[in-house]
């Protein structure tokens, strides 16, 4: 099986870089492969508007009607830089001209929590589908978790009628992010709502029976729950690109023109040159972020979605020619300098931010009334290095501006900036 362009990958990004490439070359062939039964769709309604009775099918994006070609429900499992071939589980071999790894992420287990049956972690339209099965009135319903996927998560399913529980090792929901303060409010806000907060704790044993699960936490409080819910980080499919031979460092790792970096050179001798013809974009790769931030991966849609239509124009303009030998950086493509944003709702909150959000830092926290609308900054050496906007809406692009400027600040100097 022959084709021009080669996708590794079912989601977000893998469909916009087939719409991209389409749009650069109608005549090219392209191939999606996909370990998924469905088709790509948008992933954030998955812990956001499905829950609140939004039509499963509006989430698919119609990649198909852009005529590229899909291998569903067959995972890579092999893939041959030199001989520019992927092997599916399937038995296919696939051969390409560009190829695009788009292989995200995968939700990260815990040790001592068994999945299967009620317990299971959350990434795909079929977890939706089985979670929704098991929660509503009547259902108990933990959460294990509480950064951005669990605290997500606990707001859909009360919003679905269960009664919920969440158990996580912080003193607060999105503690890791938030500044402390903040923290606190959402979790009193959860409470206020229902949710039972098991914080600084963690599951101590499981034991699973029949179609529930009985859970002692580490204090030793517990219960039965018909559903759990793992939701605690996820950890890069980066296995295909290593075994190729690959650069990898959490993710695959990418130049500016999202090239994949290879371990050896041509004559096996150990380098770092881009390898041929690869491209990886998305959840799964590290790329340089703009300055002042530094290498890293973002695990959020509007850089799946960027990211993958960058890297799908690239692909496409290598193979035209744009890219040929002995032309220069400027014609061999663009530098992917987006820096993405991403985005929660938390009930009734909602925030949109980018850059770190890491509450090791120091912060600088600017309401417009206290705790409920106002802008957080993250500060590294004087540096910003992340904008938190907490009920503050259309401030993306000047904060941005402000971020990317990489000026030291004084913290009086950011009183009042945003939003503007």
């Amino acid at each position: 099986m022959d084709y021009r362009y080669v996708i590794v990958g079912g989601g977000m990004t893998a469909d916009a870089a087939a719409k991209a490439i389409r749009r650069a070359d109608p005549t090219g062939s392209v191939v999606l492969i996909s370990a998924e039964a469905d088709a790509p769709y948008r992933r954030p309604p998955l812990s956001k508007a499905l829950w609140n009775g939004e039509d499963p099918a509006k989430v698919f994006l119609g990649t198909e009607k852009h005529g590229v070609e899909m291998l569903l429900s067959d995972r890579s499992v092999a893939l041959d830089v030199d001989s520019h071939e992927v092997t599916t589980a399937g038995g296919k071999q696939v051969r390409y001209e560009r190829l695009l790894l788009a292989t995200g992420v995968r939700p990260r287990t815990l040790p001592d929590i068994p999945v299967g049956g009620p317990i299971f972690t959350y990434r795909n339209l079929a977890d939706f589908r089985e979670a929704r099965r098991r929660s509503g009135p009547g259902n108990r319903v933990l959460v294990v978790g509480g950064g951005f996927i669990g605290a997500e998560l606990a707001a859909g399913l009360v919003r679905a009628g269960s009664e919920v529980h969440m158990v996580f090792r912080e003193q607060a929901i999105s503690a890791m992010r938030f500044p402390l303060e903040l923290a606190q409010a959402v979790t009193a806000d959860y409470r206020a709502r229902g949710v039972k907060i098991h914080a600084s704790n963690g599951v101590a044993s499981v034991a699973v029976d029949d179609d529930s699960a009985s859970v002692e936490f580490i204090d030793g409080a517990g219960g039965k729950f018909d559903l759990i819910i793992v939701g605690v980080g996820a950890i890069p499919n980066d296995e295909l690109a290593s075994e190729a031979g690959l650069k990898v460092d959490n993710g695959i790792v990418v130049d500016e023109q999202l090239r994949a970096k290879s371990v050896r050179g041509p004559n096996g001798e150990a380098m770092d040159p881009v390898a041929a013809d690869v491209y990886a974009a998305g959840d799964v790769a590290s790329f340089p972020w703009p300055r002042p931030l530094a290498r890293g991966r973002i695990e959020h849609e509007d850089n799946a979605v960027t990211m993958g239509a960058h890297a799908g124009r690239q692909m496409a303009a290598s193979f035209l020619g744009q890219g040929r030998a002995g032309a220069s950086s400027e014609q061999q493509g663009a530098a992917y300098t987006h820096l993405p944003f991403f985005y929660s709702d938390l009930f009734d909150n909602g925030y949109e931010a980018l850059g770190i959000l890491d509450s090791r830092l120091e912060t600088v926290v600017d309401w417009r009334q206290p705790g409920k609308e106002g802008v957080v900054y993250y500060l590294d050496d004087g540096l910003v290095v992340g904008i938190l906007l907490w009920n503050t809406w259309g401030q993306v692009d000047e904060a941005r501006e402000l971020l990317l400027a990489a000026r030291q600040v004084d913290k009086s100097d950011l009183r009042g900036v945003l939003p503007r």
